[in-house]
Formats: C-alpha cells, structure tokens, sequence
C-alpha cells in the first residue's frame, strides 16, 4: 500500500485546461485517486451531455457535486461514528480517512438538482444524464480506499486474492490478509457505469437511470457489507446496508414511476420521419 507519493517538490496538475490543483510535497493516494474519479466523472458527464446535445458545462457539475459529496461523505461519518468525534474533536473534519458512501450520495444528488434546475435541464433529467458518470467516478474513487490502506477493507480472508494492508493509514494487523473490498466495489462500479450508459441511450422514461442507478448500487453496496468490518446495529445489518435498503427501494420507486413516462431517444424521431 502507498498511502502517500513523497515528492521533492509542489506538483500542479491541470483540469482540462480550465482548474488547476496545486499538490504538495506529500501527496495522499486518496486524494489523487479522487482527482482522476472526478477527471473520469467530468468525462462521462461531457458525452452525456453530448448524446443529448445539450450545451452545459460539464466540469462544473462535476466538480460542485464532487465537493458537495464530499463535505456530505464527511458530515455523515462523523454523526454516524460519534465515539471518533468525542475522541478526536473537530480535527476529524479534515482527517483523510472517514468518508460514508450513503452522505456523499444525497449531498451529490442534492447539488445535481440544484445545478440542473439552474441550468434549466430539471432535476430528474439531469440526475439521470450524471448517473452513468457518478457510477464510474465512484469505482475509480476506491481505488484511492485500497491504495491509501483507509480501512475500508473487509474481513479476514485465505483467498488467493486476499491483501494485507500493514502500511496503510488504518494497518491490518501483521500477517492477516483480508477481502480487498475496495476492488469489488471498483468492478461493480464499472460494470453498472457501462450498463447506465448503454441504458441511456434506449428509450425510457425521465428518472428511470437513476433509478436504476439507486437501484443496483443499492444492491451491491447491501452485499459488499456482508463481507466489510463494519459493526450490525440493526437487525444484524450495518448502518451502510440499512441506508442501501433505502437506495434499493428508492431506485424501485423511480423505475416504477419513469416506465409510466417512457419518451423517444433523440434520434428516433428523425428514423420515423425518415420512414414516413
């Protein structure tokens, strides 16, 4: 694991020619994982936009949803693990560990229906034209979890492909090898990015992608968790497969509710000119 990259000096990094980072000598593999999630991310969301030929600005989405998920990710660790607040205070803030996938999920979707209803997009379209993007942002953010060593491993395991993770930010004890969960989740989050992504371009109703989107990465993060360290605090499950509950029946509600508003993809219109 490689928590950090040691550098000699400060490292500045563009984002398509229009925001610059400026890196410091130590740079958290976390963080710079996180830059490339939401490069990925501003990508996705870029020929989204594109296929639906809208002229938005997608790197601004992005990156206000990004850090909307982040201070969300953050707000919701520490009211959900008040013991590590009592302990470290406000400090726990601005840790690098601590983030909770179910506060970076609503405070994203709360910043993407705030920017598209000011874009004039409306806010279930425009969940649904980020939704591809904020499934393969999200794999690629993970990779940042394993790299970084941050705990959000999962149990002891003798699988050829289990990992120590002795140096990382939160250490395995010496010797024991775990489920490199943060892989999983990056697979899952690729493999649903891709079938968004094809989705949408098929003819469905308006919220029915992020229906979906709710739906399967519900599902995915309700099983992770059997095999994630996370303490049961209900019903033998954990705060993060109660909150993927909540997704899964969300998303349901939404694909249930979109398939009553089925519209045309944009080009068919023109295929059924063209046939006329």
């Amino acid at each position: 694991m490689l928590p950090y990259i040691h550098l000699g000096g400060h490292l500045v990094l563009p984002l398509f020619g229009k925001l610059f980072v400026l890196l410091p000598n130590d740079i958290p593999t976390f963080g710079l994982m996180l830059w490339c999630a939401t490069v990925c991310g501003a990508v996705v969301m870029h020929f989204s936009f594109r296929r639906a030929h809208i002229e938005a600005d997608a790197l601004g989405i992005v990156a206000m949803t990004v850090v909307a998920g982040i201070v969300g990710a953050k707000l919701w660790h520490v009211i959900d693990s008040p013991a590590e607040f009592q302990m470290d205070g406000w400090s726990v803030l601005w840790s690098t560990g601590g983030f909770a996938w179910f506060g970076g999920l609503v405070a994203g979707i709360i910043a993407l229906l705030v920017q598209g209803r000011g874009a004039g997009l409306g806010g279930l379209r425009t969940l649904d034209l980020a939704a591809p993007a904020a499934a393969v942002g999200y794999a690629i953010g993970r990779i940042g979890c394993l790299t970084s060593g941050d705990g959000d491993y999962g149990i002891p395991s003798n699988l050829p492909w289990a990992m120590g993770f002795p140096n990382g930010i939160d250490p395995t004890p010496p010797g024991v090898r775990v489920h490199p969960t943060p892989i999983y989740e990056c697979i899952a989050g690729l493999a649903i990015g891709w079938w968004l992504w094809w989705r949408a371009g098929k003819r469905h109703g308006i919220g029915a992608i992020v229906g979906e989107y709710l739906f399967l990465t519900g599902i995915a993060r309700f099983l992770v968790e059997f095999i994630r360290r996370n303490p049961h605090v209900l019903f033998g499950l954990s705060n993060a497969q109660l909150a993927s509950l909540g997704s899964v029946i969300a998303g349901a509600i939404l694909m249930w509710w979109a398939a009553k508003r089925v519209t045309p993809i944009p080009e068919e219109p023109a295929r059924i000119a063209k046939a006329a």
